[in-house]
């Protein structure tokens, strides 16, 4: 498909000339569907495409919802839109991968109730061009107040119960984007560009899109951020756990659907950064995923039975759409009278009475693989009488966790991180210090710092008094940690040997100063009461260097590494993280006083 020359003014006037019963026929000259993606923001490859109206300037109007508006006010929306929606369904089914992709199309709610059966033409639409109904999502916009619509609500059953997938367009800047969410089985949650421009430098526009992000989970929805531009609006929404994303640093829309691509590359680079290694927590979820079987939505109702009848122990079943994403459960109670009554089974699979397996799915929470356990059990307590969390991984089906299950891998997890704490101080190792470096690099709602603890001289210190009189060294230092750093937006960690590590958020750089001052300090005085009255009033002690020469060491002190990630800044590589502190520490050990502090994105 090839785009038209734009019209000039002249070629819009005389357009206007025509009568409003020739909108319909003009746009068939004018207008075309543009394809923009929505990529999969863990991995970068295409899930689906909106399809977008282009060529209405030629018609002379500023916008498509001029158009619409427009074709409304002169009772041609519905062939408007059938117009439309047809060229975009068989631009669709022309795509080579069209079967694992999702079309998403806009609903405009204004077409309820206009001649005849909205849901039965859109099925005979989609039967010619050979696209099952689990490939099309239609998008409720917020633009009009569907509260005021009497059959808006068996309508958006209706579809559901047909396969199509639902998304709320728009949320947050309309009528009732919240009330939809609560009411209405939806699949997506479009959160507006409003809330995704400069995200990565505004604090409240990521506390509004990560509580909408959690909510949308806990109810079974996933999100997809709208109008991503920049690669740090991206890194944002995906560190907040959006699930889909589409935008001009995806791909900007386009009518040539040749130009279309699987995957995009940029995306997957992106991606691939956030997590270098692999969690306790996800160890721990994949160990105790349990691989139920699903039912599909589209599937008889014997499925079911026989379901059942082979696992008697069961209660529920996950329900999946052709593409294999979670619609919900299907729990036995809700066709047990059914499965019991002496005529039931004959009445399911009696044609006429039209009872699919979609009539009997309830919502569940649904949680990507890599979602943290605590965060995971949140989700699951939030949604009352759940029988589990569906787990997802790249938005398709991966299993299930029970609250056992969860339980379980709490109970694991706590064990694990006492295991690996460190015996003489008590305070985490290295893989708390990990994680904990892996979450805060994301979490950009505070300035966040990181120091790096080391000991100048502490190895003659060891090898001439002994092992005991280091140990009690070390203890000295996490005793005065302790002291010095207390509340849970602290951390405190034991990297091993005479290395620690401290990560505070929400602190000045002056008051963090003060501080780590004040424990150098003490620990100066404290640890020279360790050395014998000759080391102690020479002020160093000899001993014997790398080479095995004689050579003269200072007494004991800690020398501190402090890097700070300003409130706003994201970054995902935790490992450069740590590259950079290494870089700095060498400048503390060689400082007089042995503090130096580095900002990342600047130098001190």
């Amino acid at each position: 498909m090839s785009a038209a020359p734009i019209a000039a003014p002249a070629e819009m006037l005389s357009l206007r000339r025509f009568g409003d019963d020739q909108i319909v026929t003009l746009a068939k000259l004018a207008i075309e569907n543009a394809f923009q993606p929505i990529a999969e923001i863990s991995t970068g490859a295409v899930f689906g495409y909106e399809t977008l109206m282009r060529g209405y300037e030629r018609l002379g109007f500023k916008s498509p919802l001029d158009l619409l508006d427009k074709a409304e006010e002169a009772g041609q929306l519905l062939a408007l839109e059938h117009m439309i929606n047809t060229r975009a369904f068989a631009g669709f089914a022309s795509l080579p991968d069209f079967s694992s992709r999702t079309l998403f199309v806009n609903f405009d709610s204004r077409l309820i109730g206009l001649e005849g059966d909205v849901v039965e033409r859109l099925g005979h639409h989609l039967k010619r061009s050979g696209i099952p109904p689990s490939s099309i999502c239609f998008e409720l916009s917020e633009r009009f107040d569907s509260g005021t619509m009497p059959d808006f609500s068996d309508l958006v059953k209706r579809l559901r119960l047909g396969g199509f997938k639902l998304a709320i367009d728009d949320f947050g800047v309309g009528f009732n984007g919240l009330k939809l969410l609560c009411d209405q089985p939806v699949d997506y949650v479009k959160i507006d560009r409003h809330f995704i421009s400069g995200i990565e430098s505004n604090a409240r526009k990521r506390h509004m899109v990560r509580h909408t992000v959690n909510t949308a989970h806990v109810l079974g929805t996933r999100v997809i951020a709208e109008g991503v531009e920049t690669e740090a609006e991206f890194a944002t929404c995906r560190d907040l756990g959006c699930d889909l994303v589409q935008g001009y640093f995806v791909a900007r829309p386009t009518v040539h659907f040749a130009d279309l691509q699987p995957a995009y590359p940029h995306l997957e680079q992106s991606a691939s950064a956030r997590r270098q290694s692999t969690s306790l927590d996800s160890i721990l979820i994949r160990k105790q995923i349990e691989q139920v079987p699903a039912l599909r939505e589209n599937d008889d109702l014997d499925s079911v039975f026989e379901l059942f009848r082979r696992s008697p122990q069961r209660s529920f079943f996950p329900v999946l759409n052709a593409n294999g994403e979670p619609r919900g459960v299907l729990h036995e109670y809700h066709v047990k009278e059914m499965i019991y009554h002496p005529f039931g089974r004959d009445l399911l699979k009696n044609h006429l009475y039209q009872r699919h397996i979609s009539h009997f799915v309830s919502p569940a929470p649904i949680a990507d693989l890599e979602t943290p356990a605590d965060e995971m059990l949140k989700i699951f307590a939030g949604m009352d009488g759940s029988d589990c969390v569906i787990l997802t991984e790249n938005m398709r089906y991966a299993g299930v966790l029970s609250a056992a299950s969860l339980l379980k891998i709490i109970s694991e997890k706590q064990l694990k991180t006492a295991q690996e704490q460190n015996p003489l101080t008590g305070l985490p190792g290295n893989r708390a210090i990990r994680d904990y470096v892996q979450g805060a690099v994301l979490d950009a709602d505070a300035a966040r710092t990181f120091c790096y603890c080391d000991f100048d001289s502490f190895k003659p210190f060891n090898d001439h008094y002994g092992f005991q009189k280091g140990d009690l060294a070390i203890s000295l230092f996490a005793a005065l940690m302790r002291r010095h750093f207390i509340g849970e937006e602290k951390f405190l960690g034991h990297v091993g040997g005479d290395d620690f590590f401290i990560g505070v958020a929400g602190v000045t750089r002056e008051e963090m100063a003060a501080v780590l001052t004040r424990l150098l300090s003490e620990f100066r005085n404290d640890v020279r009461q360790l050395y014998s009255p000759e080391h102690r009033e020479a002020g160093y002690m000899t001993g014997h260097g790398r080479s095995g020469e004689a050579t003269i060491f200072p007494l004991m002190r800690c020398s501190i590494a402090v890097l700070i990630l300003p409130e706003g800044f994201v970054f995902s590589d935790a490992q450069a993280v740590s590259a950079r502190i290494a870089e700095i520490k060498s400048r503390a050990k060689e400082s007089d006083d042995g503090l130096v502090f580095d900002t990342f994105g600047g130098s001190n």
